[in-house]
């Protein structure tokens, strides 16, 4: 590991207290155009004495805007403190989680998952556009049957095509076989240029694809393509348990990733993350955005810079080896739901380095699953599949108990 280090919380602190002593201090020196202000004192009250051990805390109270994208260009050097550290998260996750060369990837903490997988969609549909002139008619996003439901969100409000690819029942991998039919449909329909969502962690199954699936069907059909890996879900955990570069950004196929730490790493909501190859960036820079210091290049615009410090305390209160170790407790209780199940004979898929286990509907009562909060493929209808996420406050006895109602 070249960034990622385990510090204490007096390590932390005085990294936090440094990062905020270089932001603006509204009180200290009155700035008269910056937009912005600490949280509102009536309401949040800064003067309590808890606050001096809790530096995330003092963070959301001089509430900095970390608006652009601080890892290519200017920023707004009102808050080149805490956008320091959120640089130094980016190029932890890139270098040292997904396997990219050092200073070799831009990224911003964005407002969720879905938000980091519209701005890979925007990027690609852009640089397309740029690069080879293409129209929007030309331009289709591509992705799995499991993929995130963003990726249609994404192809409406980028107006571009949408095509879905088959996986097997089973195993959720995907039909190479339809993969490439669908291609051939798509350049029929007028499709030139293609953007795939290739998944790490699908939100139902947790099944992981192949991007070089995709890759290898785009050469085949003599097509220019982007491949952007979702890990929202699976990000923080597949890299961990099973060190597989090819799903990274060691794969050159790979064009960025999405990463959700309001997931596994237990983070406050609004804090995805969007990480990108250098030179991809600039393609969504809003030129009109003359009043910025910088480039404003992200689809949020100005967002809380609180939000990459409660990220970066995180990775540093752990460090890699106790991430490991937190990964790894999850994943043997997840293996111990599974031999209960395999006992009664249940089906249910699971990939193995992953902590999601996703039962066939028939083969449990769904009074069991409904009173022990599983969640159904589907709430309009008939449910085929109900799953469990293990997550951290998932203990054995709440699986035991599970698995006692089952019969």
């Amino acid at each position: 590991m070249k960034f990622w280090k385990k510090l204490s919380h007096a390590e932390q602190d005085a990294r936090v207290s440094e990062a905020l002593s270089l932001n603006i201090d509204y009180k200290q020196k009155v700035s008269l155009g910056v937009p912005a202000s600490r949280l509102d004192g009536n309401v949040f009250y800064e003067q309590a004495p808890f606050l001096k051990d809790a530096p995330l805390l003092r963070t959301y109270v001089a509430n900095p805007n970390h608006i652009g994208c601080h890892t290519l260009g200017e920023s707004e050097l009102f808050f080149e403190g805490t956008q320091q550290l959120e640089r130094e998260v980016i190029e932890l996750l890139s270098v040292d989680v997904l396997f990219a060369e050092e200073d070799s990837c831009d990224g911003y903490v964005a407002a969720g998952g879905t938000e980091a997988n519209i701005q890979a969609a925007w990027i690609y549909r852009n640089y397309f556009k740029k690069e080879y002139g293409a129209s929007y008619s030309e331009i289709a996003l591509i992705g799995s049957t499991d993929t995130h439901y963003s990726i249609t969100k994404a192809a409406n409000l980028l107006n571009i095509a949408c095509y879905q690819v088959k996986v097997g029942n089973d195993d959720r991998v995907i039909n190479e076989e339809h993969l490439n039919e669908t291609i051939t449909t798509a350049k029929e329909q007028g499709v030139k240029y293609f953007i795939a969502i290739s998944n790490m962690g699908t939100t139902m199954f947790g099944s992981i694809d192949d991007p070089d699936v995709y890759a290898n069907a785009f050469t085949k059909h003599e097509v220019p393509f982007k491949i952007h890996l979702d890990g929202a879900f699976g990000g923080f955990i597949y890299p961990v348990s099973s060190q597989d570069k090819h799903v990274s950004f060691y794969n050159k196929n790979v064009s960025s990733v999405t990463l959700d730490a309001h997931k596994m790493l237990q983070a406050p909501y609004g804090t995805g993350i969007f990480l990108c190859r250098k030179g991809l960036m600039q393609n969504v820079f809003t030129e009109e955005a003359q009043y910025v210091h910088g480039m404003d290049i992200t689809l949020s615009g100005s967002r809380s810079g609180a939000n990459a410090i409660a990220i970066w305390m995180i990775l540093v209160t752990y460090g890699p080896h106790g991430w490991f170790e937190k990964i790894n407790k999850l994943l043997n209780r997840t293996d111990w739901i599974c031999k209960q199940l395999d006992a009664r004979n249940i089906s249910y898929f699971r990939h193995p380095k992953m902590n999601i286990v996703t039962i066939k509907a028939d083969d449990i009562p769904h009074e069991a699953a409904h009173k022990h909060g599983l969640v159904p493929d589907t709430h309009g209808g008939d449910a085929h599949w109900f799953k469990i996420v293990v997550m951290d406050h998932v203990e054995v006895e709440h699986l035991e108990a599970f698995v006692n109602d089952l019969g």
